[in-house]
C-alpha cells in the first residue's frame, strides 16, 4: 500500500509521483500483457493502529456494525477497511490506464500480540479479522469488492507460524495460526464454513485502547552473556550519555551484573532513540515491560 500517493477516498487514488510513471507504468503494461495478477499486501491493522481515534476497529476487523463509508466521488459505499484499501489500487491502476488488471492478495493478516505500546495487537482482533476474511473470500456467490464485484480475490493468510526469533517490533513476531512448536494460536477454518458459535471462547481484547503509562526495555533473562556485553557495546557506542550511569563508580552501576547493566543501557537507548527508529530488540535479547525494573533488583 506504500506505493500510493494518495489512498483515500478511494475514487481519488493515485501512485506516488516518484515511481508511478517510472515503475508502476512498465510493470503494469507488463502484468497487463502477460494477463498476470498485481500482487499486493493489505494490512488493515496498521492503518487503523496508526489512527485509531478516526479509524473505526469493528469497521478494520470485518465486525458487523453501523459503520459505513461512501466514497463522494464514485458514490460507492464501504463496509470494512480491506476493501477501502484494496478499491484504492484498483482506482489508482485505473488511472495509469489499466483498468482491467487483477489483484491478488500476497498478505493480509492481524497480529496476536506485541510489545505493551502496540495497540490493538491480540488474539482476539487477530482471530476475529482472519476468520472474518477467510469467510468473505471464500464467499458463495463471490462477493469482491465494491468497485469490483464478483471478482475473486485469491489470497493468502499472512503467517502460518508466529516467527519469534524475527526482528523488529514484537507484532512482527506475532502474525501466526500457529506458535513456532505447532500449537494453534486460536480455532480458525479455512474454508470459512464453521459457524463462530463452534469455536472456543477466545480471550477478550487487552489493549485495544492506547497504553498510557510508562514502558521499560529490558533484557531478557537466560540470554547469552557475552550477546548481552556485546549489545550494551553497542547501545552505550550511541552517544548522548546513554551508560554514564552504569560506569564505575556512578549511581547505577550496582547491581554490578551484565544483565542489570544490559537492562539499563537498553532503556535508556530506546528512550532517547525510539522516536527515530530505535527499537526494544537487539537481535531478541531485550523485550519492553510495564514492570519497573528497579523495583526487582
Amino acid at each position: 500500500m506504500d506505493v500510493l500517493e494518495t489512498s483515500f477516498p478511494p475514487s481519488n487514488a493515485a501512485f506516488r509521483k516518484d515511481i508511478a510513471v517510472q515503475v508502476i507504468k512498465p510493470m503494469l503494461r507488463f502484468l497487463n500483457r502477460t494477463k498476470s495478477f498485481f500482487f499486493l499486501d493489505v494490512y488493515p491493522f496498521f492503518a487503523w493502529s496508526s489512527d485509531p481515534v478516526n479509524v473505526n476497529l469493528d469497521y478494520a476487523l470485518f465486525r458487523e456494525s453501523n459503520v459505513t463509508v461512501k466514497d463522494p466521488g464514485s458514490g460507492l459505499v464501504y463496509t470494512n477497511l480491506f476493501d477501502q484499501m484494496v478499491d484504492a489500487v484498483y482506482f489508482a491502476m485505473e488511472k495509469l490506464g489499466f483498468p482491467d488488471i487483477r489483484i491478488f492478495i500476497a498478505e493480509t493478516g492481524w497480529p496476536n500480540g506485541g510489545d505493551v505500546d502496540q495497540i490493538g495487537a491480540n488474539v482476539f482482533n487477530a482471530a476475529t479479522y482472519n476468520r472474518n476474511f477467510v469467510k468473505k473470500v471464500m464467499k458463495k456467490p463471490v462477493v469482491g469488492t465494491p468497485a469490483r464485484p464478483g471478482l475473486i480475490l485469491p489470497s493468502f493468510l499472512f503467517a502460518l507460524f508466529n516467527e519469534n526469533i524475527k526482528p523488529g517490533p514484537g507484532t512482527e513476531r506475532h502474525f501466526g495460526l500457529l506458535y513456532p512448536n505447532g500449537s494453534k494460536v486460536y480455532d480458525i477454518d479455512l474454508s470459512g464454513k464453521t459457524p463462530e458459535s463452534e469455536f472456543l471462547a477466545l480471550p477478550p481484547p487487552e489493549n485495544n485502547e492506547p497504553y498510557k503509562g510508562k514502558i521499560w526495555c529490558v533484557a531478557v533473562r537466560g540470554s547469552n552473556v557475552t550477546a548481552l556485553g556485546e549489545a550494551v557495546s553497542y547501545a552505550c557506542s550511541q552517544g548522548n550519555g546513554t551508560c554514564d550511569p552504569i560506569q564505575p563508580g556512578k549511581k547505577c552501576f550496582k547491581p554490578d551484573s551484565v544483565f542489570w547493566h544490559a537492562s539499563y543501557a537498553f532503556s535508556s537507548y530506546w528512550a532517547q532513540f525510539k522516536k527515530i527508529g530505535g527499537t526494544c530488540y537487539f537481535n531478541g535479547l531485550a523485550t519492553q515491560t510495564a514492570k519497573d525494573p528497579s523495583k526487582y533488583i
